[in-house]
């Protein structure tokens, strides 16, 4: 059976015990001090500092081009010339959208807010919506979200006597576009203190120029910018973090029509809201609107004052969410079905013509994560072709755009996520040249799947208040994350599954410590976990309420089979052989002595499954376990290919995965007959 761990590497931290003892002496609870020092924050006044949720804004002027743009809408409001907020049709553009239209009509302006239809026309700035507003007497378009690379469609507002300001966050190119004013905090030639703002934060920021009270502007919409800022995964540091901490209490008890209907709609209590609440139940409905073409109903939800209407509208986002997951569902499965056997490719590029623009990219983000590497899925349309995709392990997508825009017709987007459009001939280069900039990227002995842990924890400190002393840490997201902590030698007590099946609740005990844990998408098969075996966990500590009681809860992130010996986790040596670049300290590294070819081999003898399908650093892990010997995963390898040389068994590798199968009657073989192993002693003895 195939344990699914999800991360091959655990990057366990280790605090240092002077800074622990420090934060403890500033009043920070033991397992809080800990997680912080485990950051890197070595005292109070640090402590302090990262997690300010009150430090004061700066001023919106401070952002290049801000007078210019709040002179322009102010002009257009003293002339009373109509305007146009121009967004996006993700949560961070929606949002946006909302607040910069709701702000200005508050203000008495003539208002309309567009946005464009995700399948009709695209991300962004378009010569259709240009002409459509130019034929309604808008004489000034205010883009939110986007505009930072709509250099064309600039110069056709000029054409038309359209004025534009552009409000955007997205990663400048070399030229920007022709406007009367270009707000984005990542222009080079800007000095803002954060650049991280969201598109919201950024609308936000006009606002408050416009109104030249800062802290009104956020009293009133601090909750819009709350759930852009976190829905576009933006860091929870400085400036956001305020945004969010603000914004979480003005949702609490929210005097929004719309977003108090669509938390009750999908279940999310105000008194516990929190940014993981927005990540995972609310932002994904607000999306629905603009994933399947009905941008106008989250629009309204944020702009209605009718209680009755808000609560049609929430219940028809969270229709479309549903149609959603089934259309996500089967593009997954197709794009799956596409991919050819064997290992994964370091860069996915797959199209298809019947696939649904506006789902492609919650899809390319699952492929992603599940092959760990960037993943590109393409909406075809005759020749032409729209693209969403997703980075993995810090490949830069913007920049790699960037390096083949000669091979697409246009694109924009930022490091994690972009879009772009292409001919339907060029696609073929293009996979190419992606997985070659992917390849150049990846180092073979940096392990993709990896999972940062704040620290390894002993039963004691796993208490209701230890707990609740995490607190201190909130809001936590992108830039602050949950605290994740790691329990070794546990035993697995008990397993019972939970949720129609879908999720595994276990009991887990070490010495008289006995804990309840959850492991959402995973089942005994899929974890190869079974009474009375020994694992680490690595998880998110919780306080689980049922019926009046209260007790701590591990939400699991991965298990892996508890070691009793070193396991070494690099692969470099072993890619340096299978890529032709042995040296003779590398020969000598992976050479196996006998007993450890022996060792290898009398585990997947005693396994006793005609096939054994494993992620490698399991399998190494459990080898380990098993003979109580150490070994590295690029020496098990090695053990693998020598077997394979002489027939004793064959492997196919496919994603994180490598299927084994004895060859049956095959026990016995002379082992320096392998090619492989030829391989190292010459090499070893140049």
């Amino acid at each position: 059976m195939c344990i699914d761990l999800k991360y091959g590497i655990w990057n366990v931290a280790q605090p240092d015990a002077s800074a622990v003892n420090a934060l403890v002496g500033s009043g920070y609870a033991p397992l809080s001090a800990m997680v912080l020092a485990s950051r890197g924050i070595g005292d109070g006044a640090k402590a302090n500092e990262y997690l300010r949720c009150d430090a004061p804004l700066p001023d919106p002027f401070l952002l290049t081009d801000m007078d210019l743009a709040a002179g322009r809408v102010g002009l257009a409001m003293t002339r009373g010339e109509k305007i146009a907020v121009f967004g996006d049709y993700d949560v961070d553009g929606i949002t946006a959208t909302c607040l910069l239209t709701d702000f200005l009509r508050r203000c008495g302006a003539d208002v309309v807010s567009y946005i464009p239809g995700r399948l009709e026309e695209g991300y962004g700035l378009n010569p259709i919506a240009i002409h459509q507003l130019h034929r309604e007497g808008v004489k000034l378009i205010v883009t939110v979200d986007c505009g930072i690379t709509a250099v064309a469609e600039a110069e056709l507002c000029h054409e038309l006597g359209i004025d534009l300001v552009i409000t955007d966050h997205h990663e400048c190119k070399d030229t920007l576009p022709r406007a009367a004013a270009v707000v984005d905090p990542h222009r080079i030639d800007g000095g803002y203190p954060h650049k991280n703002l969201s598109g919201v934060g950024v609308a936000f920021k006009l606002a408050a120029a416009l109104s030249a009270d800062q802290e009104q502007v956020l009293a009133e919409y601090a909750d819009m910018v709350c759930l852009g800022t976190v829905a576009d995964v933006m860091p929870l540091q400085g400036e956001n973090r305020v945004f969010v901490a603000r914004g979480l209490e003005l949702l609490k008890n929210t005097r929004r029509p719309g977003i108090a209907a669509l938390m009750a709609e999908c279940g999310c209590a105000p008194e516990t809201v929190s940014a993981s609440s927005i990540g995972f139940m609310l932002a994904p409905r607000i999306n629905a609107a603009g994933r399947m073409g009905q941008i106008d109903l989250a629009v309204e939800l944020f702009l209605t004052e009718d209680p009755e209407k808000a609560v049609e509208l929430a219940r028809g986002l969270c229709d479309l969410n549903r149609q959603r997951q089934a259309v996500e569902s089967k593009i997954y499965d197709e794009a799956i079905s596409m991919l050819p056997p064997g290992k994964a490719p370091e860069a996915i590029v797959l199209a298809e013509e019947s696939w649904h623009q506006g789902v492609v990219g919650i899809v390319a983000s699952r492929i992603a994560e599940e092959f760990s590497c960037p993943a590109i899925l393409i909406c075809l349309d005759g020749e032409h072709g729209k693209a969403s995709s997703r980075s993995y392990g810090g490949f830069n997508l913007f920049t790699s755009l960037t390096a083949l825009s000669d091979l697409l017709e246009s694109y924009g987007g930022h490091e994690l996520a972009a879009g772009f459009t292409i001919t339907r001939s060029m696609i073929p280069e293009f996979r190419a040249q992606i997985c070659k900039l992917a390849g150049e990227f990846y180092r073979d002995d940096i392990p993709r799947t990896s999972l940062d842990v704040d620290c390894a924890v002993t039963p004691e400190l796993l208490t209701i208040p230890g707990i609740e002393s995490l607190g201190a840490l909130e809001p936590c997201g992108n830039g602050c994350p949950k605290p994740v902590l790691a329990m070794m030698g546990l035993t697995v007590e008990r397993i019972q599954m939970v949720g129609g099946g879908r999720h595994m609740r276990l009991r887990l005990r070490r010495g008289r410590f006995a804990v309840n844990a959850i492991y959402f998408s995973a089942n005994p098969e899929t974890a190869s976990i079974q009474p009375g075996d020994l694992v680490d966990v690595a998880f998110n500590p919780q306080i689980n309420e049922y019926r009046g009681e209260r007790s701590v809860q591990m939400n699991i992130l991965d298990i892996r089979p508890n070691c009793t010996a070193e396991c070494c986790p690099e692969a470099g040596n072993y890619h340096a052989l299978t890529a032709g670049r042995l040296t003779p300290g590398i020969a000598e590294a992976l050479l196996p002595e006998r007993s450890t070819l022996a060792i290898v081999w009398r585990y997947l003898a005693a396994n006793g499954c005609p096939e054994l399908k494993e992620s490698p650093i399991c399998l190494c892990r459990k080898i380990v376990r098993w003979s109580g010997k150490p070994l590295g995963l690029a020496q098990m390898m090695t053990c693998l290919d020598i077997f394979q040389d002489v027939g004793l068994l064959q492997t196919r590798r496919m994603h994180k995965n490598i299927t084994i199968r004895l060859t049956p009657g095959s026990n016995k073989a002379d082992l320096s007959e392998s090619q492989t192993m030829q391989r190292l002693l010459r090499a070893k003895e140049s």
